[in-house]
């Protein structure tokens, strides 16, 4: 075996552990790290993970990051929120509606929701 690839069959196994400590580290956004009272872990396998969120009204939510996900309603939900020109617009969803959620990094916004919402999320892995 050359010298090279005496190197590369040394280093696969750092590689590879180097992989599996990353997926299991959660992100220092991690939802249910920085608001644990918003956030809740549901289910959590190496597929899926299974997040109920609850908005509450004049909650401010701290700075956080998701995935894609879908979202599921588990109650008609409706909160005003910023059209992005200087007004806002309501926004609302039936009980059990599901979404496509893009990735997003949010927070810092206060929640003007209309009654209390609680929200499953489910990260696909």
């Amino acid at each position: 075996m050359t010298n090279i690839g005496q190197k590369f069959v040394s280093v696969v196994p750092l590689l590879l552990l180097a992989a599996i400590v990353s997926a299991t580290v959660p992100t220092p956004l991690d939802p249910i790290k920085v608001a644990p009272h918003i956030f809740e872990l549901e289910f959590e396998n190496d597929r899926v993970r299974v997040i109920r969120q609850t908005i509450r009204n004049g909650e401010t939510q701290p700075l956080h990051a998701h995935p894609d996900r879908v979202v599921v309603y588990l109650q008609t939900c409706a909160w005003l929120e910023n059209d992005g020109q200087g007004g806002e617009r309501m926004q609302s969803f039936k009980y059990g509606e599901v979404v496509w959620a893009e990735a997003e990094t949010h927070g810092g916004e206060t929640a003007t929701v209309v009654q209390e919402c609680k929200i499953l999320e489910i990260e696909l892995r």
